[in-house]
């Protein structure tokens, strides 16, 4: 008879969860994508920002599930995947920030991001962008009634908790296998 005492989704182990992670980070940019392309809705310069932490948290959850590593190299990808996630959630509320100010508080609006990075050095463009101008203050897409920067703010949220949770889940899932063989912890 089959032992089913443990969860199903806690039988994933690291490599499952961080696929998972890296999933939903293909997801979110696969929206992106449809967004723009099949959509035509152009992105400011925040969601570009945004797009790039999410690919970069998605690409540490793609090595962690590749390279599979144990203990303290667990933690190693959780923390590097919570950090990039964080840096996605300063983005994504500097945006609903952007987005909640009167209009008459808005920014004006400034040349496109490519025009930036052709005239001014890379750090003149981040500090313009984290700025933020009109572009990113408007409010072009909703979902249920809510903003697209918001939606990005609570996924990222969900994925730097989800990154730090994945070593914690895998090793009580662990010991419990341990304890079930008679292995010690």
């Amino acid at each position: 008879m089959r032992d089913r005492s443990g969860a199903g989704i806690m039988r994933l182990g690291f490599r499952g969860f961080a696929a998972l992670g890296f999933a939903v980070c293909a997801v979110a940019m696969a929206v992106a994508l449809y967004l723009q392309y099949g959509r035509g809705e152009e992105p400011c310069p925040l969601c570009i920002f945004q797009r790039i932490a999410m690919i970069l948290t998605g690409c540490v959850f793609l090595a962690a599930a590749l390279h599979g590593p144990r203990q303290w190299g667990r933690w190693i990808y959780a923390v590097t995947a919570a950090f990039t996630a964080s840096t996605g959630i300063g983005l994504a509320a500097r945006h609903v920030w952007l987005q909640s100010l009167p209009p008459g508080d808005t920014p004006a609006c400034g040349p496109s991001l490519g025009y930036l990075l052709k005239m001014l050095p890379v750090n003149q463009v981040v500090e313009l962008v984290l700025k933020g101008d009109a572009s990113c203050a408007a409010v072009t897409s909703t979902l249920f009634g809510v903003s697209l920067p918001i939606w990005t703010l609570i996924l990222f949220l969900v994925l730097a908790f989800y990154a730090v949770s994945i070593p914690i889940m895998t090793g009580i899932s662990e010991e419990r296998v341990g304890n079930r063989r008679g292995k010690p912890c």
